[in-house]
């Protein structure tokens, strides 16, 4: 009888090794799976950072060129805007000669009613 208790108590002890065993194993896989996980989420982050970092330069290019379209347009309706026409230009030219040459102004022309 005594020897079966010692065999049962001996299988106790080696039960209880085993679950200690068994729990230092998970306690090692999930520790090893946590260093995993956080270094896959560090991982996740730096490529998030990289792709956003390319489009905000990606998006202050494009807004760069679209700035620049916009001033080249809009200095060429300026440009559009100031030009005179012939008669313009004329009178213009024909005033700025009077005015040196010290001529009299010509008659205003004829209206009718």
């Amino acid at each position: 009888m005594q020897e079966v208790i010692q065999k049962v108590m001996a299988t106790e002890n080696e039960a209880r090794q085993l679950v200690e065993t068994a729990r230092r194993e998970a306690d090692d896989i999930l520790t090893a799976a946590r260093l995993e996980a956080r270094r896959l989420a560090e991982d996740a982050r730096r490529e998030a950072r990289r792709d956003a970092e390319d489009f905000l330069a990606a998006a202050e290019a494009a807004a760069a060129a679209e700035k620049q379209d916009r001033l080249a347009r809009a200095a060429a309706e300026i440009e559009a805007s100031l030009r005179l026409d012939e008669a313009v230009a004329q009178a213009a030219v024909e005033a700025a000669l009077r005015s040196v040459c010290g001529r009299p102004d010509p008659p205003p022309p004829a209206r009718t009613p």
